[in-house]
């Protein structure tokens, strides 16, 4: 059975990395913002930037201004879904120090690092990220600015506590680990996290989520995402979840906020708006893996969408 979470996160070709090792020792407060220039290694300047801390020893404070503090323990990961600035500390009231002007290059070409603090209690975190290239993704808006999640629990629970030992290990020996095992730990995360905030949602309130959860709505959601260029119509859509066109409309309109053609619609042009950017697919071809039956379709949805056709809008890029 297709799992719609995932194949959302499948389309969106998230990248993901770590780009810091930290020790801190009480009493310590730091400042941090992730920057599209933390990610650079891994995918140039991304669009859109979901930054997180594993905290493999110890405790922190994490601070989001207007927002609750929360406390994060050594197994637990916190992530940034709309990449705010935020505080981590020993303690309550401690001024912070900007984490950027604490960063040091590992004398062995590895992973940069953060020593710092008073020589108290010691806390360990890796900082990493998950990154794409496209702005728009329905998931983030409905997300809190700070998800906490614990890798010892969960379905994901063993994969993701293999990864982070594996990680933890590789820093430690000064190596960054593979981007490929980070990718997949990093997207395994932000799955977990959105899994457990799901469940704490409340039934009758009304999100993107919701409609992942819902059975008829998550199925047909997962079945555009999986078979993005495959010909649907409404009423195939209505057949494929066992609703009536009129009820799944309506169902599919109240839970994701937008008609299931025009959300169809979006993630094609979407994908091949990407695809633009990283193959060399000719026009026509591009049309035909997102579902259009021709060029002059394609073209004349693609300028709807974003202000220029297709092959300007390559060519636009290319002068950028």
């Amino acid at each position: 059975m297709m799992d719609p979470l995932a194949e959302v996160l499948r389309s969106v070709r998230l990248t993901g990395g770590v780009f810091l090792a930290a020790q801190f020792t009480a009493p310590w407060s730091v400042s941090v913002k992730i920057t599209p220039d933390d990610c650079a290694p891994f995918i140039g300047k991304p669009a859109q930037v979901i930054g997180y801390h594993v905290v493999i020893e110890g405790r922190l404070l994490l601070a989001l201004e207007g927002a609750p503090t929360i406390e994060v323990r050594a197994g637990e990961i916190v992530l940034f879904p709309r990449n705010d600035a935020h505080t981590l500390a020993s303690a309550p009231r401690i001024k912070p120090v900007s984490a950027r002007y604490l960063i040091q290059p590992s004398p062995d070409g590895g992973l940069p690092r953060i020593s710092h603090g008073g020589g108290g209690a010691a806390t360990r975190i890796v900082c990493g990220f998950l990154a794409s290239e496209e702005s728009y993704n329905p998931l983030m808006s409905t997300l809190p600015r700070a998800l906490k999640i614990d890798v010892r629990q969960g379905a994901s629970r063993e994969w993701i506590e293999a990864s982070v030992r594996f990680a933890a290990g590789e820093l430690a020996d000064g190596r960054l680990a593979s981007s490929s095992v980070m990718s997949r730990l990093s997207e395994s995360l932000l799955t977990e996290a959105v899994r457990q905030y799901s469940s704490t949602l409340a039934e009758k309130e009304v999100s993107w989520l919701k409609g992942l959860k819902d059975p008829q709505v998550g199925r047909a959601l997962a079945l555009i995402h999986h078979k993005l260029s495959a010909p649907w119509s409404v009423e195939a859509l209505a057949k494929e979840v066992a609703l009536s066109r009129s009820a799944f409309v309506d169902r599919f309109t109240t839970l994701v906020g937008m008609p299931p053609i025009r959300y169809l619609t979006v993630w094609r042009l979407q994908t091949a708006k990407l695809d633009l950017r990283e193959t060399k697919r000719t026009i026509a071809q591009l049309a035909h893996s997102v579902g259009y039956e021709s060029e002059e379709a394609f073209s004349r949805a693609f300028k709807r969408e974003f202000g220029l056709p297709p092959a300007r809008w390559r060519d636009q890029l290319e002068i950028d």
